[in-house]
């Protein structure tokens, strides 16, 4: 997406000059996998998390405060005025940049609908950065999805998932390659689902215009992960429940939900978590170039947005055109508004989508041997100071 007009970022306070030395922060309610802590103590060494704190450790006192693990998103299209998909390599760090900033301390960079030749293109690009470790891989979001539930995709560029289509994109990621959206029930979608699960990228069912028949069948195949559940799919009805019903109902799936107040109402994402459960719920962003940016008209691929008020729509017709969410506003929606639980919230930003990654081992918990990947928030859940790999992104605002 290149930025026609548009706000400049937030600013933020800078790093403390104390940024990658030990650091013991004490006080803290921490939120750990076996539970939350009162006045809790968290030790970081480097890059990790630890228990033994060096003699030279900084001790910063965060009473009042929580520390929870940094938030893991799925599917992110851009963000600071930049594009995933069509921005330069520089743009695309400026874009990882600004999600840092409000806490997202991993990230997969997400594409939009294009020609193969330009996807695979972008790939070449992405893959490197991924390699580089300043993004955990690529998602191809279109084009293999369907035309009645395009959302902000160009019609004309979509295409059927035949497989060796499919397997040319994910040759380009060169092992990057994390997820591919696809409607399943499109010529080649089960044989595509097939090849994505052998090849150990993630198969998820979204922009489909399915049957509910048709969603547990792709299930079936190999298919884990629901797109943006409710979103770009056909509505749950009684005598025909559709895909909605089948990712809700079967355990080997994990729903996407964008918890922004636009895509979705509130007894929507109460559905989705009373039915899948906070281990079956990942939150995405599906952030495009306006996140932390602001209002203004930008282009998503080929398609003109118009953001105000936050709400990015394509021009030509009012669709909802990605969003322009951060996750530490999804963190505090979900606690304040939906009323879910601080570890519920966690589980839905950090474990789940860093499980779903094959990337648990090192990410998702604060747990000793694991990167000190962590978000500090005051009592009002607002945002106050974010570590990335043992280094203050946003250096801590106690006062």
């Amino acid at each position: 997406m290149r930025l026609r007009r548009g706000a400049r970022p937030a600013t933020h306070n800078p790093p403390p000059a104390t940024s990658g030395t030990p650091t013991v922060l004490t006080g803290a309610t921490v939120v750990l996998p076996t539970g939350t802590v009162r006045d809790g103590r968290l030790v970081i060494d480097g890059t990790r998390i630890t228990t033994t704190a060096p003699e030279n450790a900084q001790v910063i006192d965060v009473t009042g405060h929580y520390v929870i693990p940094g938030f893991v998103d799925l599917h992110n299209h851009g963000g600071g005025g930049a594009s995933f998909t069509s921005g330069s390599a520089e743009d695309i760090l400026k874009g990882i940049h600004t999600h840092r900033l409000h806490g997202t301390t991993t990230l997969v960079a997400s594409t939009v609908t294009g020609d193969l030749d330009f996807l695979t293109q972008r790939a070449g690009l992405l893959s490197e950065l991924a390699e580089q470790g300043e993004i955990a891989g690529v998602h191809f979001e279109g084009p293999f999805i369907s035309p009645c539930r395009k959302g902000a995709h160009a019609e004309n560029l979509l295409r059927d998932p035949h497989p060796a289509d499919v397997r040319k994109l994910i040759d380009a990621a060169r092992g990057q390659a994390k997820m591919v959206t696809l409607a399943t029930e499109l010529p080649g979608g089960l044989e595509s689902v097939r090849l994505l699960a052998e090849q150990g990228v993630i198969a998820a069912i979204g922009h489909t215009d399915a049957t509910y028949e048709q969603t547990v069948e792709a299930i079936d195949a190999g298919a884990t992960v629901a797109t943006h559940l409710f979103n770009a799919m056909p509505p749950l009805g009684h005598r025909s429940p559709g895909p909605i019903t089948a990712l809700l109902e079967d355990d080997r799936i994990t729903v996407e939900l964008i918890n922004d107040g636009t895509h979705l109402h509130p007894a929507a994402l109460q559905l989705a978590f009373h039915h899948a459960g906070a281990d079956r719920v990942a939150f995405i962003t599906d952030a495009m170039d306006a996140a932390g940016f602001g209002d203004g008209r930008y282009w998503l691929g080929p398609l003109e947005v118009e953001v105000a008020d936050g709400v990015a729509r394509l021009v030509e017709d009012g669709t909802i055109a990605g969003s322009t969410l951060t996750l530490d506003r999804a963190f505090k929606r979900a606690v304040t508004v939906d009323g879910l639980t601080v570890e519920d919230a966690v589980t839905a930003l950090s474990a789940n989508p860093a499980r779903l990654l094959g990337m648990a081992d090192t990410i998702g918990s604060l747990e000793p041997g694991k990167f000190a990947d962590l978000v500090l928030l005051d009592s009002a859940y607002d945002l106050k100071g974010v570590m990335r790999r043992g280094e203050w992104v946003v250096g801590p605002q106690l006062h």
